[in-house]
């Protein structure tokens, strides 16, 4: 920051951005991710969580839009305290240069 103030969503959303490539940088297009954010600050408040995706899926403009909404009704949530952001990564196995067989009408444990 070069001594210009910035409206503090607008800080904040640049550093969700640039977090969200940091963390998912190095993850496999094929791999599940999930983004839980909370404030340590005011633990009565629920995290932010969003759900499993692809990680071709989890751009930061959807992450923005989620946590912006929570923040649109709750304040002080993202702009006040520290955040905590949890990055959930399942690695899905590659069998022969292809994705794992599928299991829909099969249990898991056979």
């Amino acid at each position: 920051m070069t001594g210009e103030k910035r409206e503090p969503k607008a800080y904040l959303k640049e550093c969700i951005t640039a977090l969200t490539h940091y963390l998912i940088n190095e993850v496999a297009d094929r791999d599940l991710v999930g983004v839980r954010i909370r404030n340590t600050e005011n633990v009565q408040d629920k995290g932010v969580g969003i759900s499993f995706r692809r990680r071709d899926q989890m751009e930061p403009d959807l992450i923005w839009a989620v946590f912006s909404k929570v923040i649109q009704s709750n304040d002080r949530f993202g702009l006040n305290g520290r955040l905590e952001v949890h990055l959930d990564h399942v690695i899905i196995p590659v069998c022969n240069g292809k994705l794992a067989e599928k299991t829909k009408g099969r249990t898991l444990d056979y």
